[in-house]
């Protein structure tokens, strides 16, 4: 039994490892079957009212969270969020890679590592793949599961989850060019680089500073 405030947690979870393909299909798996009953369950959650209001909870546990730590200066035009990967050694090389892509597509937030984060990444075995989790004050997580990232490009995988943490949402159906897109292109995708549309979005998000960030979360 969980208690009530992860479950918040384990509904974003569920929704970003749907969208990663944690539970593949296979011919053995059967409508009877447990993969069958999860996977379905999968379905049901991507793209619903529960899945938006989760990635929405966790820009919001950011902004809050970088909004502390900057209130001294709430009019600099490019915010600086502080993440922390003493938690995934493994994936230090990705989340470098990721945090390159990103700092080098928008303009209006940046990535930086260090000891004061706003969240952090772990990494471990998780049947539900990789998520972001948070309680929502503020304390979140990018989980990178190990079997996901050996079946899915790595990098894409991180960056796609670093996605949700700037504000953007998943996009199951779009094509391998939309990072947001996730598992839904297959095993085959390597695209690690947001798009044109996915960049804006994130701009607008974080136009003008901190002060426009937490007047879209108020």
């Amino acid at each position: 039994m969980r208690h009530p405030r992860t479950l918040l947690s384990a509904a974003l979870g569920l929704g970003l490892a749907a969208a990663l393909g944690a539970v593949p299909a296979t011919a053995a798996t059967t409508a009877n079957s447990p993969a069958a009953a999860v996977s379905s369950s999968y379905a049901a959650y991507e793209g619903s009212a529960e899945d938006a209001k989760a990635t929405k909870a966790f820009f919001d546990a950011v902004v809050k969270s970088v909004a502390e730590q900057r209130a001294a200066n709430p009019g600099a035009k490019a915010v600086t969020v502080v993440y922390n990967t003493s938690r995934a050694p493994s994936f230090r090389s990705q989340i470098a890679q990721s945090t390159q892509i990103w700092n080098s597509s928008v303009s209006n937030v940046r990535l930086q590592e260090g000891s004061a984060a706003n969240f952090t990444y772990r990494e471990g075995n998780d049947p539900r793949g990789s998520y972001a989790s948070t309680d929502g004050h503020g304390r979140g997580y990018i989980f990178l599961d190990y079997r996901q990232n050996q079946q899915y490009n790595s990098t894409r995988v991180t960056a796609h989850e670093t996605g949700h943490v700037l504000g953007l949402p998943d996009h199951y159906s779009g094509p391998c060019s939309e990072l947001m897109s996730g598992g839904g292109p297959g095993t085959s995708c390597q695209n690690a680089t947001p798009d044109a549309r996915e960049r804006a979005r994130v701009n607008t998000l974080w136009a003008n500073g901190l002060a426009a960030a937490i007047a879209r979360i108020s």
